[in-house]
């Protein structure tokens, strides 16, 4: 039985191949249109897993969306209908897109796959979260919490999953919502809404916890059981275009910070704080889901679930025995999640998990690959100069160039799906050099100084490195790292505020120390990525340490890269030293002048 999942028309379309319950195929279509959290149909994501799993339309059985558009309709006019007159410039701004495109799913759906007969099967979206979280996961049974902006009437819910079931039990309705309340205050520190999130868990560390207590005053209601309400009086998303009202500009002092103005102290202070209450709410939900189920282990999916600090704490508070979290945690997921209840909520097919304690997400590498050959064919056409090396030959290259902290572009193996870059797509450097991560942002992301970077440890080393004692293969736990690692900061040090506090090294691997001594963890396992746990462990041969800086092969404001194209162009624009391509390796000072976009020739055409 083949079942096509798809997510699309809010943000970060996917699309995902299913097969008798195995997960074949997966990938966003932002990573083939060049369109950063691209929301259209992912038509060129759903040519890439039908040509994965060598299908026509014709053979597909089912075709299964994240959502319920009708729902979603009734709750958007209902919101309206509440808050009108007010709320008529975001109606008129909404409604042609709903009435174009978003309704008529269906339709859109047969349009783009045409010889397609079989049936369209549309679960809730919640249920798609939780169905991505629980079945890919590697436990028999386990709680199960989702949590994010808003589905159709749900913003976060809580269930047990056990053999082939999936049985939500508690939501949580619009507009109170976690995701929405931390959405408010990334708009109101000046990032991007639906991106820039993780900008202010990354800044949080550098501030103090100053208006916790004005948030739970004022914006929440905050229940011990992890619900809530919020004040609407400070919020403007049901029935506006931004996220805060006047009453929140007047609570904290300000309208909201500018884009790209200065970051002040004041903008930490508010990310720090924001980050504390949700750590708090999502500790109560866990405390309080564990009570009710009884559960030994977690799943966690949803877009609050990419809340890596906060997925630490509860990991840290022993609430669980294990967690597990879908790589793919936000919309893109969703796909995965559709297409999985498909198979075993609505199809009744058995489920049995790995015996060894393993996922069946494989490493989440479930995208686009290229052959050495391949590669090789459209460099010798494009006369880009390279060297090929033999076997392993390019393992041994590559962590001799990382041990003289070279910057180098990682293309190796299928794509990751989700939004980190696993070992796959990724921009790597040396961990134990201290200017790598400054030189990282400025010079090869081009993006804010203050962004962390990730660790990639050998996963039988990482409890030499960070305080954890399970894999985080999916880079979406923070942990401490060591004490016997960190460096004591001096009188002087210790006075610093802010940004300033980003010079101060902070470990032996002040490359992915944050500032508060914490680092979100990518573990590598042989099994999973073995190319990938070979390079680090040459690098370990030459170095002594097994770990290094991974973080996604793209420059601020683009997807990551996807195909051999996309790499060498991000590596021509940034100030990276070298790019490999799978045994193939370019210094970026041996190649010409870069071409103009139009003038090059791609390996292959997707359109």
């Amino acid at each position: 039985m083949n079942i096509l999942g798809i997510s699309a028309f809010y943000h970060d379309s996917a699309a995902c191949l299913v097969r008798d319950g195995e997960i074949i195929a997966a990938a966003q279509e932002e990573r083939f249109s060049r369109k950063k959290h691209d929301h259209r149909l992912p038509r060129h994501a759903i040519e890439y897993c039908l040509s994965e799993g060598g299908l026509k339309p014709e053979n597909l059985d089912f075709v299964a969306f994240y959502d319920k558009p009708w729902i979603k309709f009734e709750r958007l006019l209902e919101t309206y209908l509440a808050y009108a007159p007010e709320g008529i410039s975001s109606f008129l701004k909404a409604m042609p897109l709903w009435l174009k495109e978003k309704l008529w799913m269906g339709e859109r759906i047969k349009s783009a796959l045409p010889e397609f007969g079989g049936s369209l099967i549309y679960p809730e979206h919640h249920q798609s979260h939780a169905a991505s979280a629980f079945f890919p996961s590697p436990f028999e049974r386990a709680a199960i919490i989702t949590m994010d902006g808003v589905g159709e009437w749900a913003t976060a819910s809580w269930g047990v999953g056990h053999d082939n079931i999936v049985d939500l039990k508690y939501e949580m309705h619009f507009p109170h919502s976690l995701g929405l309340l931390y959405t408010a205050f990334t708009y109101y520190t000046g990032f991007r809404v639906n991106s820039g999130e993780y900008k202010v868990m990354g800044l949080a560390p550098y501030g103090e916890p100053k208006y916790v207590q004005a948030i739970l005053d004022n914006l929440i209601d905050l229940k011990e059981d992890g619900s809530f309400r919020l004040n609407m009086k400070y919020f403007n998303y049901c029935q506006g275009l931004t996220m805060t009202s006047r009453h929140f500009h007047d609570l904290f002092g300000s309208p909201p910070r500018e884009p790209e103005s200065e970051l002040t102290q004041r903008e930490m202070d508010l990310a720090r704080s924001v980050q504390d209450v949700t750590e708090e709410i999502m500790l109560r939900m866990a405390r309080h889901v564990r009570r009710e189920t009884g559960e030994t282990n977690l799943c966690l999916a949803g877009g609050v679930a990419l809340n890596c600090v906060g997925n630490g704490k509860i990991l840290r508070e022993n609430i669980f025995d294990h967690i597990w979290i879908q790589p793919a945690a936000g919309d893109a997921g969703g796909a995965l999640g559709a297409a999985l209840f498909t198979w075993y909520n609505k199809s009744n097919q058995p489920r049995t998990v790995n015996g060894d304690g393993r996922d069946l997400q494989r490493g989440s590498y479930l995208g686009p690959s290229w052959t050495t050959d391949q590669i090789e064919d459209w460099l010798k056409k494009n006369n880009y100069p390279y060297t090929r090396y033999a076997n392993d030959d390019v393992l041994d290259e590559a962590s001799e160039l990382l041990a003289s902290e070279k910057v180098v572009g990682w293309f190796s193996g299928r794509m990751e799906f989700g939004p980190r870059a696993l070992g796959a797509r990724s921009i790597i450097g040396d961990a134990r050099s201290v200017k790598m991560q400054s030189t990282m942002n400025l010079k090869v992301k081009y993006r804010e100084s203050f962004r962390p970077f990730a660790p990639t440890v050998l996963a039988e080393d990482i409890g030499e490195y960070f305080e954890i004692d399970c894999p985080s293969p999916y880079m979406l736990l923070v942990a401490p790292v060591r004490k016997e690692r960190r460096k004591q900061m001096t009188d002087e040090q210790q006075k610093l505020f802010g940004i300033d506090k980003l010079h101060v090294p902070r470990s032996d691997i002040p490359a992915v120390t944050h500032v508060d001594y914490s680092a979100r963890i990518q573990s590598v396992d042989a099994k999973d990525q073995p190319r990938y746990h070979a390079l680090i462990s040459k690098f370990k041969e030459k170095t002594g340490y097994g770990v290094i800086v991974n973080t996604s092969f793209n420059v601020r404001g683009e997807p990551i890269i996807c195909s051999p194209k996309d790499a060498y162009l991000c590596f021509m624009r940034t100030e990276m030293d070298v790019l490999v391509l799978e045994d193939i390796i370019l210094h970026k000072d041996q190649q010409p002048e870069l071409k103009e976009e139009e003038d090059w020739r791609d390996i292959y055409e997707l359109d």
